[in-house]
């Protein structure tokens, strides 16, 4: 079953810490190219994230983007342990009254606020406990990996249908068109012996039979239509399989091309140059999705 290389998703996660949010997208590419954008808190994460992309994509350009927004008592990274200032003030006010009370002409000095952050373990750092951040980061990656590798998928089965619906087609002219050589070689035999009378010229039987089998000859498409039948069915297989196709779909699209151009060249109908013509038009059509499988 194909895949497209175009996709998009799209994942976020709240956490006490902060937020995280994750978006992967592909388009078509002749061969895999990963873009990874990463905050520098999470820039040891792109070494496997680039393995991950090589394990489960084969195409496409792929761009990653994570963003890491932390909550503000993360990104402050300072916190007041205010337990801590509550039993200072408690013991100041406490030595305060004391001093009162044993002498009442000694000053009493104001509590300092800034003398109060200097306390030790008044004023501590936020730690940051990147393993785990790293770990959500590795986790929304691979959802959102998983997430684009659906969308391809969906679209690859739309390709698949609207391919198989060119080929059935393409089928329908093969068929047409080697139903109508035999009538069109008598026409052209009719015609030919019509041009000899009038010419009032004598009717050689045997050489009129050497110039339409000549004529047949240089016009016999049957290797062409048998060529466009027998890469039909291997297109159709191609489809069936798994991994990556898109070359070899690729690749058969020049073939039916090139039977469809000598089709063309030994044409002596109008029918069958009309169909050589659709059946172009038919494999462009054809080639152009391609362009997006995998």
């Amino acid at each position: 079953m194909p895949n497209s290389m175009t996709g998009f998703a799209r994942q976020e996660q709240q956490a006490g810490w902060g937020s995280l949010s994750c978006e992967v997208r592909s388009v078509n590419q002749r061969y895999l190219e990963s873009t990874i954008r990463l905050p520098e808190s999470l820039r040891a994460l792109e070494p496997e994230i680039r393995e991950q992309c090589r394990n489960k994509l084969q195409r496409g350009k792929v761009e990653i983007t994570l963003h890491l927004t932390l909550s503000e008592a993360q990104a402050q990274g300072l916190s007041v342990n205010t337990a801590l200032v509550e039993q200072i003030i408690s013991a100041t006010s406490m030595i305060a009254d004391t001093i009162v009370d044993t002498s009442k002409h000694l000053p009493v000095a104001p509590l300092d606020s800034l003398q109060l952050l200097q306390w030790p373990g008044v004023l501590t750092q936020q730690s940051i406990d990147t393993g785990v951040i790293q770990a959500e980061a590795q986790a929304i990656f691979t959802r959102t990996l998983g997430l684009l590798i659906e969308h391809r998928h969906r679209e690859g089965i739309e390709l698949k249908a609207r391919i198989e619906q060119r080929l059935t087609a393409i089928s329908e002219y093969v068929d047409a068109v080697r139903q109508q050589i035999p009538a069109i070689l008598l026409a052209q035999k009719e015609k030919l012996h019509q041009r000899l009378l009038d010419l009032e010229t004598t009717v050689d039987p045997d050489r009129l039979a050497q110039e339409v089998a000549m004529l047949a000859t240089k016009t016999d498409v049957d290797e062409e239509l048998d060529r466009l039948s027998i890469h039909i069915k291997e297109i159709h297989h191609i489809l069936s399989q798994k991994g990556a196709i898109g070359r070899r779909l690729d690749f058969m699209m020049q073939e039916l091309n090139r039977e469809a151009n000598t089709l063309s060249s030994k044409a002596i109908h109008t029918d069958t140059t009309q169909a050589a013509v659709s059946l172009k038009v038919l494999i462009e059509q054809m080639r152009e999705q391609i362009q997006n499988i995998e």
